[in-house]
């Protein structure tokens, strides 16, 4: 068995992340489209996951926890406001969802509220 240790640039690492944000969305619109809600809303918001650690990445910053690179996100994008607060709301919403999804047992997923997810990882 390979492994790979190998270390990319900092661009190479962004672009890393942004094409596994891409292929999230792409995951949950295919999961949209198969009545996945649950799944979709999983991917979903691992696309803005994603697309947020590509951000810190730019600035050459890793965070372990989701709730310490959302937080930081928030901190230094959105209460700055270059990007606007109401991604930021959106965001915190795609993160509860997400959370209910995967952990509430008896958590109904809509069509309505997955194709809202998708458009915010978009």
């Amino acid at each position: 068995m390979t492994q790979h240790n190998e270390k990319g640039t900092q661009h190479d690492l962004v672009l890393y992340r942004i094409e596994a944000a891409k292929s999230d969305i792409k995951s949950a619109k295919i999961l949209l489209e198969a009545g996945g809600y649950r799944g979709a809303n999983n991917r979903a918001y691992y696309g803005i996951y994603h697309a947020i650690s590509a951000i810190h990445a730019l600035d050459g910053n890793a965070y372990k926890r989701h709730k310490d690179a959302l937080a930081n996100f928030n901190k230094k994008y959105i209460k700055t406001e270059i990007f606007p607060r109401t991604l930021g709301r959106r965001i915190a919403e795609a993160e509860e969802i997400r959370h209910a999804s995967d952990y509430d047992d008896f958590y109904i997923a809509t069509r309505e509220e997955a194709e809202e997810q998708i458009a915010t990882a978009k």
